[in-house]
């Protein structure tokens, strides 16, 4: 793995990232907002149910076929 590859965001892996995750909460996000999680083969489920028990997870993508909007720079909450 080199620095580019982007890892799972699972708590203490350190796998190949191959979702990723995008979420919105809405008491602090505006409707279109989508935040984003990556997660390897393994924590894909974990992840998703995670997001999804509390009404946060949107859709689920393979990396390969990820494209972020031009509006979704991260700048923080």
């Amino acid at each position: 793995m080199t620095d580019e590859t982007p890892i799972c965001s699972a708590k203490g892996c350190r796998a190949a990232a191959v979702w990723v995750l995008a979420w919105n909460n809405p008491k602090i996000h505006t409707p279109e907002r989508r935040k984003t999680w990556l997660a390897c083969e393994e924590h894909r489920e974990h992840l998703s149910q995670f997001l999804g028990v509390r009404g946060f997870l949107k859709d689920v993508v393979s990396f390969s076929e990820w494209e972020a909007p031009d509006n979704s720079a991260d700048g923080g909450a």
